[in-house]
């Protein structure tokens, strides 16, 4: 089976500050993969690597084995970026922003077809906003606001879906609806990449955890990632002689 996301030696410098230094990942099809690192670690700059947004100074990323760019252009990859990146404000409804992801397969004049229409309506249905269809994004909850734009990626079409932090600023019950959606994309073969600081949860997320911290420090499943010796690599901290991480400092919790 090709690899669904892959990225082979990649490293990635902004002036003389290296972000990502050396990593190899792969990816396969159907598959909900957890990336993990204290803040800094380079989880963000990973996403933007694999968008295409920055470009490496050495290695190689692959999407569905095209280069980012070509992957974005064929509506391939799609991106739930952090709450703090998206204006609110924007006068836009949640069907206007899921109909934002049918954008490559319309026409220069972005004129919605009944194509376009069925498949906003079964990406709401989906991810279980109809009901609020012609709210403004900015007034739904946070778990509602993640909702939508996983529903803009399956509008699209993408079989490369990049969470960023999906589950910050979300109640437990968000939580556990946009778990299961994610669970259901990986099961109908398309593959999930989900950074988040909730290892707690990991588990019952991720068929395989990646331990980031400007390298790959560990892949593989997440019990076997979240290990106390792993997590005390990644964040700095130290083993207990109960083999548990001490309290981690600010900005590195685990």
């Amino acid at each position: 089976m090709s690899a669904a996301l892959e990225l082979d030696s990649v490293t990635v410098k902004y002036d003389d500050v290296t972000a990502l230094d050396g990593v190899s990942l792969t990816v396969r099809p159907g598959r909900v993969c957890g990336l993990v690192g204290m803040n800094g670690s380079g989880k963000s700059t990973l996403f933007k690597s694999l968008m295409g947004l920055v470009k490496p100074s050495a290695g190689t990323v692959r999407l569905s084995g095209m280069p980012p760019a070509k992957a974005r252009k064929a509506g391939l990859v799609a991106y739930v970026p952090q709450s703090e990146a998206v204006d609110w404000t924007f006068p836009l409804s949640i069907r206007d922003v899921v109909m934002t992801g049918r954008y490559g397969h319309m026409g220069p004049t972005r004129r919605p077809r009944p194509a376009d229409r069925t498949a906003v309506a079964d990406a709401l249905a989906r991810v279980e906003l109809t009901g609020l269809a012609d709210r403004q994004i900015g007034r739904l909850s946070g778990g509602q606001k993640k909702r939508a734009f996983v529903a803009r990626g399956i509008a699209q079409g993408a079989s490369v879906l990049l969470l960023d932090e999906p589950f910050a600023g979300v109640d437990k019950r968000s939580e556990a609806t946009i778990t299961a959606l994610l669970r259901e994309l990986a099961a109908d073969g398309r593959t999930v990449l989900v950074s988040t600081h909730d290892l707690h949860a990991l588990p019952q997320l991720a068929d395989e955890a990646v331990l980031l911290m400007r390298r790959v420090l560990a892949h593989g499943s997440p019990d076997e990632v979240l290990r106390p010796e792993q997590l005390a690599r990644a964040f700095g901290l130290t083993v207990l002689p109960d083999g548990t991480p001490a309290p981690a400092p600010e900005g590195a919790t685990p």
